[in-house]
């Protein structure tokens, strides 16, 4: 055979080599996430990192964030809807050129329970309801798919909870139900009292409420989801979390819709992260009452957006992200009641202005970089679909 007779052949037998790699299943790349070339967010310099960790569990059904408005939660101003897009396009647009969402849902905080109880009318508030929750606002997001729901309390009003619950709680569950009606959307309970919650006054407001808008397992009715937040794990708000446990997010006789693990006073590692999640999965069968296993499929994973005068990197920087390294954890959590693997998905303390002592999600400083890539990497649902009942 001549030299060339030789090199012929050589190159004939590497062709069918690559070919077999090429066309073989066997060697194709594994199942997971998609994949995307590496971009910028537009007009900033933040790199959209190529993702490609393969993951195995429950897709993430609820990606979303409280939003704070632009006045320390109050939202006690009347927004201009063009200056309020500028500030919040991000979460409308997750900038990757698609035109979708960076989320699937938005909480507007806070009501304060008792304002809504009394429907006050004064120069922050109509009917009980601040004036910057109002139509305009919760159309933004509606009309791209995105849900929204008003969330009543949170550490300032802690007392008006406890005041209204001792009150009127059937009244106040009343208001409740005709605000998110009128708006369509959802309502949240933040009654962050650890100490000694009203938990007879919490079951009237919830039975009211679910008089006037039952139950939907479907989530085709917005103003019928209603949901709670727990602590970041169990050793916090026991009471309330052993009685939510216990009599409003079983997966056999459900009442209100999930809970939210919140964030814990700062931002966790992974692990600690995990840890703290894992107690509402585990419970506390050591209390008294103890508190039961709560299904995965029963609430979500809370982190941090912002956190001093700096962007991190759940709002710019995806690959380098808590959401990143806990994703796998949260999608395949395993259950000790119920049936299905996972946790419902993520929520974030939160956009806009949470507070004067944390950086905005303004710009430069919007959260494509984070939660736009991660809305692509987990490719949530829009809209947010039925839940997971068990």
């Amino acid at each position: 055979m001549s030299k060339y007779s030789r090199l012929f052949a050589i190159v004939v037998l590497l062709t069918l080599i690559v070919s077999s790699f090429a066309f073989n299943p066997t060697f194709a790349a594994p199942p997971g996430r998609a994949t995307n070339t590496p971009t910028f967010v537009p007009g900033t310099s933040t790199p959209i990192p190529p993702t490609s960790t393969p993951i195995s569990g429950t897709p993430i059904s609820i990606y979303g964030a409280w939003h704070c408005g632009n006045d320390s939660c109050t939202w006690g101003t009347v927004r201009d809807m063009t200056d309020f897009d500028a500030k919040n396009h991000w979460l409308i647009d997750r900038g990757d050129g698609s035109g979708l969402p960076s989320v699937n849902l938005v909480i507007l905080a806070f009501v304060d329970p008792l304002k809504l109880l009394n429907q006050t009318n004064d120069a922050g508030d109509v009917n009980g309801v601040p004036i910057g929750m109002n139509s305009a606002v919760v159309n933004y997001f509606k009309s791209k798919n995105v849900r929204v729901m008003l969330s009543a309390g949170g550490i300032t009003y802690v007392t008006n909870w406890d005041t209204a619950l001792s009150t009127n709680p059937t009244q106040l569950g009343l208001n409740a139900a005709a605000v998110a009606q009128s708006l369509g959307v959802g309502f949240e309970i933040d009654y962050e009292n650890s100490s000694s919650p009203n938990l007879t006054g919490l079951q009237s407001f919830i039975n009211a409420y679910r008089s006037v808008l039952p139950y939907d397992a479907t989530g085709a009715n917005q103003a019928a989801r209603l949901t709670i937040d727990l602590a970041a794990g169990d050793r916090y708000l026991i009471g309330i979390t052993q009685y939510a446990s216990t009599n409003w997010l079983t997966t056999t006789n459900p009442v209100l819709d999930y809970a939210n693990a919140m964030v814990p006073a700062r931002q966790p590692s992974a692990t600690s992260a995990e840890s703290n999640w894992q107690e509402h999965i585990d419970g506390k069968p050591s209390y008294a009452p103890p508190i039961p296993p709560l299904a995965p499929a029963k609430f979500t994973a809370s982190l941090y957006l912002t956190d001093g005068t700096s962007p991190i990197p759940e709002c710019t920087n995806f690959s380098a992200s808590l959401q990143n390294a806990t994703a796998s954890w949260v999608e395949t959590a395993a259950p000790k009641v119920g049936t299905t693997a996972g946790l419902l998905g993520f929520m974030f303390w939160a956009a806009e202005t949470p507070s004067a002592k944390n950086v905005s999600t303004t710009p430069p400083n919007s959260c494509q970089g984070g939660m736009g890539v991660a809305a692509k990497t987990f490719n949530i649902p829009l809209p947010m679909p039925a839940l997971r009942q068990n």
